[in-house]
């Protein structure tokens, strides 16, 4: 009888699933596409039912593939999830869910809430105890404030709040937990204490209680109960694990657990994290961390909130939603480095605090008649680039950074654009045989230590084979210097513009 996890990340453009062996080999895997629902002005939502359903393909196709992999149901001993963070879903006493819709961790709809909160309660001070460097209303603690504020006959009969992975483990279980890495991006936990800090709750009007209670991330939250085994097609009683936030799970798959190490995550947002013993903060820079899935250990880093969803948006808008990722690169190629002057500030879904939050937008700036797509698309590229780089370069004001750093996502196996960002960040991008499936490797890795198949995560370097490196060149170094001087003017202006412009789309959503 072999011992196998699924693992699964339910991440914001769908859910991957795989199965992995003990020793890292993964035997299946697959993927399930939801959609994203932008019913108004800041306001961005999913369905957990559709997660739910997500997971039942997945599974089914997974068991599909493993007749052929060689492994059954029986095989998998524990289920473990990534989810993506700030989550807010209300249930009632029974567990069931409250609302249809639910605001993804990018929505902005708290941002009165969030105002109104800090008139009393010092902004620093709280961001430094809860390392909760996203723009602020974006946290469930301000989310749940609307909730009461905007739907006060759902929040009456709010029993919990829960997390995104943690609806999925309730749904399983029939049990009401998170983790401590999902939890420290609720907006209320304390980072060093290591738990909610009800001063915080109580300063918002929320009772302590409302939140789920909290288990280490490799431990059993309990049994799969018989009528979701069965919509799984698992047996009942295969051990649920409590699993973690997507951002310290990929972070786990990435190799990055002990002090120093690096990566970048190249997703739908992308990422630049280190791993240390203690938060990386700055009350400037507003560098984000959350609790680790590995003991003694703070993940921190600095972002932007919009990559691989710009990326689309170039593809869909400029060359069509036909168009392949192949052919994307092919006209992005067609235009020289630095996209002849043209530069674009990719913060179309809002930005991070260091962006200028959550009401900034993106542009394309030096704009001329002699610009054809293939410019529109390269500057896509490089002004993702420029916004790593702005992002790195914050890190490396707070703490050493190496000279390489491991890149992973779905936009790590671009050959193509590791050399855009090892030009533009100056510094060697490593791709190695895990980029899509860190964050599942992350919540394997979690469950195999549950089930005490590991006896910590080092395993999890044999598992990471390089297959390249992409080094800065010389002959772009002097244009991409003078393109991020003129990058950081750009970003500087357009949050400048961002409150006249919120305030210009509210007018016309008005009218």
């Amino acid at each position: 009888m072999k011992e196998l996890v699924l693992a699964c990340d339910l991440g914001t453009g769908g859910l991957k699933g795989a199965v992995f062996a003990a020793d890292g080999e993964r035997l299946a895997e697959t993927f399930e596409h939801y959609p994203t629902y932008y019913p108004g002005p800041s306001l961005h939502e999913q369905k957990p039912a559709e997660w739910w359903d997500a997971l039942v393909r997945a599974m089914n196709t997974l068991l599909k593939q493993g007749a052929a992999a060689g492994f059954s149901a029986g095989d998998i001993k524990a289920i473990s999830l990534s989810g993506h963070s700030l989550g807010c879903i209300p249930v009632d006493e029974e567990g069931a869910l409250l609302q249809d819709a639910v605001p993804l961790w990018s929505d902005g709809r708290a941002q009165d809430m969030a105002r109104c909160f800090f008139r009393t309660v010092d902004e620093d001070g709280w961001y430094l105890r809860t390392g909760n460097g996203f723009p602020a209303p974006l946290y469930p603690l301000f989310k749940i404030m609307w909730l009461r504020e905007h739907r006060p006959e759902i929040f009456a009969r709010t029993h919990r709040i829960l997390g995104t992975k943690d609806y999925l483990n309730h749904l399983m279980t029939g049990r009401i937990a998170t983790d401590p890495s999902y939890a420290s991006g609720s907006g209320c936990y304390d980072l060093l204490q290591g738990d909610y800090a009800a001063d915080v709750l109580s300063a918002a009007g929320l009772a302590v209680d409302l939140l789920p209670p909290v288990t280490p991330s490799a431990s059993v939250v309990g049994p799969l109960l018989p009528e979701p085994a069965a919509a799984l097609g698992l047996h009942p009683g295969t051990a649920v694990v409590a699993g973690g936030v997507d951002n310290s799970c990929m972070a786990l798959g990435a190799q990055t657990f002990e002090d120093g190490d690096l990566f970048s995550s190249m997703g739908s947002s992308s990422w630049l994290t280190i791993s240390a013993p203690r938060p990386v903060l700055d009350t400037r820079i507003r560098s984000y961390a959350f609790a680790h899935l590995a003991p003694g250990q703070f993940i921190s880093a600095t972002s932007i909130f919009s990559s691989g969803t710009t990326m689309d948006w170039a593809r869909n808008r400029v060359l069509g939603d036909t168009a392949s990722l192949a052919e994307l690169e092919a006209c992005a190629a067609a235009s020289p480095p630095g996209a002849r002057g043209l530069l674009m500030a990719p913060t179309l879904g809002g930005g991070t605090s260091l962006e200028g939050g959550a009401e900034v937008r993106g542009a394309y700036l030096g704009l001329s008649l002699d610009h054809d797509r293939s410019d529109l698309v390269r500057a896509a590229y490089e002004g993702v680039s420029y916004g790593l780089r702005v992002a790195l370069d914050a890190l490396r004001g707070m703490t050493a950074i190496g000279d390489s750093m491991v890149a992973v996502g779905g936009g790590a196996k671009s050959s193509f654009w590791r050399q855009i960002l090892a030009d533009i960040l100056d510094i060697d991008v490593v791709k190695t045989s895990v980029d899509q499936e860190a964050a599942t490797l992350g919540a394997a890795a979690v469950a195999f230590r549950a089930m005490d198949l590991w006896s910590d995560f080092t395993p999890i370097r044999s598992i990471h084979k390089v297959e390249s490196v992409s080094r800065p060149q010389a002959a772009t170094r002097d244009l991409y210097a003078a393109g991020l001087g003129a990058y950081r003017v750009a970003a500087d202006q357009q949050r400048a513009l961002s409150q006249q412009l919120q305030a210009y789309r509210l007018i016309r959503a008005a009218g």
